[in-house]
């Protein structure tokens, strides 16, 4: 796959757009597509409320706590046969996925689709990065975010049509020809252009320990919604959590070939926009869970209305995106990137004013300003994040960017959901969350609401500090560079 002594051709960097755009499309849409159905799963599998999130975060955890490993190991074996492997693999989960007959067994099956949707993003930046260049790498990355956040529009309202006409099931069984065909296409089009480093080794101990250590993370905040804060379980796991990390810095400075490279992060302007990303995260995602728990809890609207309502943020995302990294193109990304985040406060600011009898229109237009501002942020962040790593490098340095990026966003679906949630039974939030029961009654629909407008400014101040590291990140080099045939860039510095 992706033969190194083989010339891209004429085009080349379009085609590698192309099939990776439909890449992260799939991995999108898997994101939301779930959640809609997860109701109906419950009864079809005889399953539980606290078994059934599994099938959502099992997804999350897994396509998180492997990404520095597998940016590692393409990197040494090759980001082209990585990602199409990475094709294959999602294909091969989602069919499993469709003929699970146990949660258990679908539950399984999703942490084989996060493996392979891992596979997939953390590979996709390093080859559009590869392909483009640096003058152009913006644009491309930007039509990228699009695509992602294109799958949050897409997810449900196919969903839903899927769900009415047929079973949940076809939910994944789609992605089997969608997968087979990508699968085929990659292999005959990419190009492996770096050289792989096939003289290095994986460094196991650093991976495990840091594997481990953010599976902790993620597995006690997860537990925060269940059994609250204060539980020594919860404080057990975050001391894992501590320690695993210290063990890994500690031992990445006196590893041969550690997992994450120290050479990254002497790139003042990587290591800010790496900084400015998980701090994005960690603010907005949880911004969609919680319009949809009020729209849900307090508002009475059902699953599928409430998804539906959410999508002027991706629209506004999808609008901005292509926009936004062709801008970063031509004057650098802290401008952008750092009023994109500044966007967002207001979009969140403007959201922690409504109340129980909010119309639709103050909703729409925050959700919208948050969307432009998330859209005029992310592809010239991480287009800076990615030109400002070696080339040799770039799929660790996806890796990293990627990593931070979505232990973020787990983070920061808890932790909201605990400060928005904390005067609501436990399971009572699950049972909304997946769709199974009605409206809150007054007094705790008035108490999400006091916590939601809590939470949404604890995310604004997290925004404004991101807006800072955006800031004095310093300005990246983004001059026109050499083309290779078919119209690859060469990566400066």
């Amino acid at each position: 796959m992706g033969d190194p002594g083989r010339e891209p051709g004429p085009g080349y960097k379009w085609a590698v757009l192309g099939i990776a755009m439909s890449g992260v499309l799939m991995v999108g849409i898997d994101t939301t597509i779930v959640v809609l159905a997860l109701p109906t799963i419950l009864v079809e599998l005889h399953s539980n409320l606290v078994t059934i999130i599994w099938v959502l975060m099992a997804y999350i955890f897994v396509s998180t706590v492997f990404l520095l490993a597998l940016g590692r190991v393409a990197d040494i074996y090759g980001r082209v046969r990585l990602y199409n492997a990475g094709f294959a693999v999602f294909t091969v989960g989602s069919a499993l996925c469709g003929a699970a007959q146990a949660d258990w067994q679908l539950i399984g099956a999703r942490l084989i689709q996060g493996v392979g949707g891992a596979l997939l993003l953390v590979n996709a930046f390093a080859l559009i990065t590869e392909a483009f260049p640096a003058n152009e790498r913006g644009g491309a990355l930007g039509i990228l975010s699009a695509t992602f956040g294109s799958g949050g529009i897409v997810g449900p309202v196919l969903g839903g049509l899927i769900l009415a006409v047929t079973s949940w099931r076809w939910i994944f069984f789609i992605n089997v020809p969608i997968g087979i065909v990508a699968t085929v296409v990659g292999y005959r089009r990419l190009v492996e252009l770096s050289k792989p480093r096939r003289g290095e080794r994986l460094d196991w101990l650093g991976t495990v320990a840091f594997s481990a250590s953010l599976l902790a993370l993620l597995f006690g905040i997860l537990l925060i919604v269940n059994v609250g804060i204060r539980s020594p379980v919860i404080w057990a796991l975050l001391a894992l959590f501590v320690a695993g990390i210290v063990f890994f810095l500690f031992w990445e400075t006196r590893a041969p070939y550690p997992a994450l490279d120290p050479v990254l992060f002497r790139s003042r302007v990587f290591d800010f926009s790496v900084l400015a990303a998980s701090l994005q995260s960690l603010a907005i995602f949880s911004l969609q869970f919680l319009v949809i728990f009020y729209l849900q809890g307090v508002r009475g609207y059902t699953p599928l209305m409430a998804a539906l309502l959410l999508l002027p943020y991706p629209i506004g995302l999808v609008l901005l995106g292509p926009f936004s990294g062709r801008l970063s193109d031509r004057i650098g990304a802290r401008v952008p990137a750092t009023a994109g985040l500044l966007i967002q406060v207001a979009g969140l600011e403007w959201l922690a004013t409504i109340g129980l009898t909010a119309t639709y229109l103050q909703i729409a237009v925050g959700l919208a300003i948050a969307g432009i501002g998330a859209g005029l942020f992310f592809s010239p962040n991480t287009s800076a994040a990615m030109t400002a790593s070696p080339r040799d490098k770039l799929g660790v340095a996806s890796a990293t960017l990627t990593t931070l990026r979505n232990a973020g966003m787990v983070t920061s679906f808890a932790l909201s959901l605990a400060v928005a949630a904390a005067a609501i039974p436990p399971k009572l939030v699950l049972a909304l969350f997946v769709g199974t029961s009605g409206a809150l009654a007054l007094p705790l629909k008035e108490a999400f609401v006091a916590g939601m407008h809590a939470a949404l400014h604890v995310n604004s101040v997290i925004c404004v500090v991101a807006a800072l590291m955006s800031l004095v990140r310093g300005r990246e080099v983004r001059s026109a560079t050499p083309a290779a045939p078919g119209g690859v860039g060469v990566s400066p510095g």
